[in-house]
């Protein structure tokens, strides 16, 4: 069974681009166009991984985060991607002050998209492999 991906992003190119990549490596994706689909998405699917955009339309990345974090529907083995243009130190930590595990600046490169996302699903992985 391939892993679940959800994909927070607005810009459909960006959105296309996500899909192929990921797909291309075998991984189930679905894609929200915004932070409230994004919820909606994330509590029906429980995905495997979570790659969320900063600035989207309804809620941010950081708006949808802090709002699964809040109601504890984030599995604490689900790793968190933030894949954004905001670059600056500033948003970096914010990201990281609210429990991500990674932040990609966009423009990125495929290849180091690809990278990341297969380490963050190995470590998910190896977590619920080692639950009793």
């Amino acid at each position: 069974m391939p892993f679940l991906i959800l994909v927070a992003e607005d810009n459909p190119d960006i959105q296309g681009i996500l899909r192929h990549c990921l797909e291309g490596e075998g991984y189930e994706v679905h894609v929200a166009a915004d932070g409230q689909e994004a919820l909606a998405l994330y509590r029906s699917l429980h995905p495997d991984l979570l790659v969320l955009d900063v600035m989207m339309p309804r809620k941010s990345g950081f708006e949808v985060l802090r709002e699964l974090r809040r109601e504890g529907s984030l599995q604490s083995d689900t790793p968190v991607m933030i894949l954004s243009s905001r670059g600056a130190e500033s948003d970096v930590l914010t990201g990281f002050d609210l429990g991500i595990d990674d932040y990609l600046i966009k423009p990125f490169a495929v290849s180091e998209l690809r990278a990341r996302v297969k380490i963050l699903l190995a470590r998910r992985q190896s977590s619920v492999l080692k639950r009793p």
